[in-house]
């Protein structure tokens, strides 16, 4: 692997946010496609239960944030949707005081931010919960209001940007990706050169860049002292970078609150932010190669069981990125329990 790609010089093939085709990848044996062999031996896992969703954002009308955008505690009840998807209207509400129409309507409690913590405060138990005796139930009708633990995940029926992939055991044995987990960065579409596409957490090369192209010894270059992970198999590079405040950084797209990617062209603007102080050496991860798919490859290959698609908190992923994330698949894997934490205790498969 060419790991020149890394120089500094703009303007170089770093990584376009496309999908380039997978030269690197091994030729694969007749009948097989994709960048795993889908062996349709496994039926289509049903999709996660959901539960039915009539609310307002916060149980108040009329609030907004702090910098006047509109709130951004709404999700969509797809898991598709972004911020700024509603999963309720007013209809919802009578005239009677804000009280519901009925007790199927649930309000999203105003103690959340990011839409996918609200989605998972109607996943995860009440009983993994805690109470937050900080913040008062909105109507008669609402029971205590609770918090979500720092961590949790939970698995969902389709990719969407900003999920993981968790490999299962049908990819023991797979150099690659055996127990990997996949921070998918975008979803893409089903144009050919726009499919998904992300970087593998768990994988430290456990060397900085200095150590790999001598020559960042002797340049006054801030990433010099960054570190290095497999990012996958197509020989491309991409770097992860965590804000110091958990705040989107203007020119980077942000993939979970506090938690931005970039490419070769972002470099500059990113090495900037270093010389600042806005962003340390250690909030910068750089690795190389990533992971893509043709859209529909990705579904076939979820369909055939290889991974178990999770949303999970953003705690989870900035953690993947501040320390050592060796242990990151036998991690989300206790967090999904039930059958999954039971995989995280077997022992791996022999290649057949």
């Amino acid at each position: 692997m060419d790991m020149r790609a890394l120089n500094l010089k703009a303007g170089g093939p770093f990584l376009a946010p496309r999908r380039t085709p997978p030269a690197t990848w091994a030729p694969l044996p007749a009948g097989e496609t994709g960048s795993l062999a889908v062996r349709q031996t496994r039926g289509s896992r049903q999709p996660a239960p959901w539960p039915r969703l009539a609310a307002s954002a916060s149980g108040k009308k009329g609030q907004s944030s702090p910098d006047g955008d509109e709130p951004r505690n709404k999700a969509s009840s797809s898991g598709k949707g972004d911020a700024s998807s509603p999963i309720g209207d007013d209809n919802a509400m009578s005239q009677n005081h804000g009280e519901p129409k009925s007790n199927d309507t649930m309000y999203v409690p105003s103690n959340l931010s990011y839409w996918r913590d609200v989605r998972a405060s109607f996943v995860i138990p009440k009983s993994e919960q805690a109470v937050d005796v900080n913040t008062l139930p909105q109507t008669s009708f609402d029971g205590p209001v609770h918090c979500l633990p720092r961590k949790w995940a939970h698995s969902i029926s389709a990719p969407e940007s900003g999920c993981v992939l968790v490999a299962t055991e049908e990819l023991d044995g797979n150099g690659t990706f055996e127990r990997t987990v996949i921070l998918l960065l975008k979803l893409g579409s089903r144009d050919a050169y726009d499919g998904p596409f992300g970087v593998i957490l768990n994988r430290p090369l456990y060397t900085k860049m200095k150590h790999v192209n001598p020559s960042f010894r002797d340049q006054a270059t801030p990433f010099s002292d960054c570190s290095l992970f497999f990012g996958g198999p197509v020989d491309m590079s991409v770097f992860l970078m965590r804000t110091n405040e958990g705040r989107p950084i203007k020119g980077f797209e942000e993939v979970a609150p506090g938690v931005c990617f970039g490419f070769r062209t972002d470099l500059q603007k990113a090495g900037h932010l270093m010389k600042n102080g806005a962003v340390n050496p250690e909030d910068l991860k750089f690795y190389v190669g990533y992971s893509a798919w043709d859209h529909d490859q990705l579904l076939s290959e979820i369909d055939a069981g290889y991974w178990v698609v999770t949303s999970c908190s953003s705690g989870l992923i900035t953690d993947a990125l501040t320390a050592d994330p060796s242990c990151l698949w036998s991690e989300v894997l206790q967090l999904l329990g039930g059958q999954y934490a039971e995989l995280s205790q077997k022992p791996k498969e022999d290649s057949a």
